[in-house]
């Protein structure tokens, strides 16, 4: 089974192309690219736009776990303190 559709491959193929022609420029700075990761990454990304059978971007899990782990459990701890004390509060009355 193939990772990239034809759409996905046309796409970096014009990237990679407008790069060896000096054209393609990145996101809002429109700097011109010089990279041979970035322009495929570019186009890679307008493939996911267009909605073209893509893999998720590597970074993107790894961003999402780290992300919300310590979140979560201070969450917990606080909110398990908070009902201990409250119990604790009305049987001593």
């Amino acid at each position: 089974m193939a990772k990239y559709s034809k759409t996905a491959q046309k796409k970096v193929g014009r990237a990679m192309h407008e790069k060896k022609k000096g054209t393609l420029k990145s996101g809002r700075s429109g700097k011109k690219v010089t990279s041979r990761k970035q322009a495929i990454a570019i186009g890679l990304s307008e493939a996911r736009k267009a909605g073209a059978k893509v893999p998720a971007k590597k970074g993107a899990k790894a961003a999402k776990k780290t992300g919300r782990g310590p979140a979560k459990k201070t969450a917990r701890k606080s909110a398990a303190k908070k009902g201990a004390r409250k119990t604790a509060k009305r049987s001593s009355r």
